[in-house]
This record gives structure tokens, C-alpha cells and sequence, in this order.
């Protein structure tokens, strides 16, 4: 089976032209972001993709760092960092475990955590990487608490046939939203805010302080 970086790699530039699922969702979830930024802060992103929502949020921090595992995906987001003339954005190739050092003021990653291996080892490191005080920031596919039955077992079962074919990532995790919170607030957070954007499947939005 390939890596997880191999997977992303593959599909960089259909992920690239694909366009957003649900712009109000996605829309409405910028907007709560930056309701928790200021100007004086560096903030980290993880699991970036192509750049698309640091572009949309690096002009309401001081610095901004964009990170992926994935070459390919990081190739494009320099070329669209280039393109804005983003000066106060960063991006680079690394894993969750080999980003670069904090503290920062605020870490996000969106549609991220359903697929990292290694989930409490990489909430511990995101809360080591954040000052104390400091904000953890994510949204994620809790597909688990899907309404539709039809359509959980639909999931559970194409999507490792998927992943023998290369079609799908390596790690898909079924987490109920009961279960991602609980894991959150015993990596050491407080969250303070929470949202589903969309609604069914799930995409669990989610601001925690780091206690």
C-alpha cells in the first residue's frame, strides 16, 4: 500500500482544481477562524493541501506557516504564495511530528485528523508546539455520527477496497464527536467553541485552549 505522501502526491492537481464542497460551510468556518486572530500572532497551519485557506487567512496574523506532508501540494501553494505576493507566509514539507518549532499563538488544521495515524501522539505534539494560553484550532469529519446509516456502512465498506487500489488515503478514521472531543481535552485543552459546518456527515469545528 502506498504512503500516506505517495497518496497525496498522486492526486495534488485533481485536488487543486476540485472545487470546494460546501462554500457556505467553509465560508462560515473562515469566518470563525478570524474571529480568533490578531495581528500580532504566528499561527501554524498543518495539513494545508494547496495553500487555499492560508491564502485566505495569513492577512489577519503576523506570521503565518503552511505545512503538508506532501511535496506536491506544498509545489502548488508556493506558486499560489508567489502569485498573492504573500510575504508573511511560509510553506514547507513536513508531517505533524516534524513541524517547525513553536510556541505559536495559534495552531489550526481543517479536514486533517481523520486521517493521521498516531492521533493522541499528534495532539500531544500539537499542545507542546502552542504557548500556554494559546489556541488549537481544527475541523474535523466525525463520519461515525453520520445520520444516515446506508451511508456509514457504505464508507466502511468501499473504503479499504478503495485504499488496495490507491483511490482512497491510508489511514481513515471513523470518529464519533464524543470521541474526538474527549481526545482533544485529554491532550490537555479547554474547548471553548464547536460547531458542525456542515451538518451531516458531520465536520466538526473545534477552538480549544491550550490549558
Amino acid at each position: 500500500m502506498q504512503s500516506s505522501a505517495q497518496f497525496w502526491d498522486g492526486i495534488a492537481d485533481r485536488y487543486a482544481r476540485r472545487p470546494v464542497g460546501d462554500q457556505a460551510a467553509y465560508d462560515y468556518t473562515l469566518e470563525r477562524v478570524r474571529s480568533y486572530l490578531r495581528p500580532d500572532q504566528r499561527v501554524l497551519e498543518l495539513g494545508c493541501g494547496t495553500g487555499t485557506t492560508a491564502l485566505h487567512l495569513r492577512d489577519a496574523v503576523s506570521c503565518y506557516t503552511a505545512t503538508d506532508l506532501a511535496p506536491s501540494m506544498i509545489a502548488i501553494a508556493r506558486q499560489k504564495k508567489e502569485q498573492a505576493g504573500a510575504s508573511n507566509l511560509r510553506v514547507s514539507v513536513c508531517d505533524i511530528a516534524g513541524a517547525p518549532a513553536g510556541p505559536y499563538d495559534v495552531v489550526m488544521a481543517f479536514n486533517l485528523f481523520h486521517l493521521v495515524g498516531g492521533l493522541d501522539g499528534a495532539l500531544a505534539r500539537i499542545h507542546d508546539s502552542i504557548r500556554p494560553g494559546g489556541l488549537f484550532i481544527s475541523k474535523t469529519p466525525c463520519l461515525k455520527d453520520s445520520k444516515s446509516g446506508f451511508q456509514r456502512l457504505m464508507m466502511r465498506g468501499m473504503i479499504p477496497v478503495m485504499q488496495l487500489i490507491g483511490k482512497a488515503p491510508k489511514v481513515v478514521r471513523f470518529l464519533s464527536i464524543a470521541e474526538w472531543q474527549a481526545r482533544v481535552e485529554a491532550a490537555g485543552f479547554e474547548i471553548i467553541e464547536t460547531g458542525n459546518y456542515p451538518a451531516d456527515p458531520p465536520s466538526r469545528f473545534l477552538v480549544a485552549r491550550r490549558r
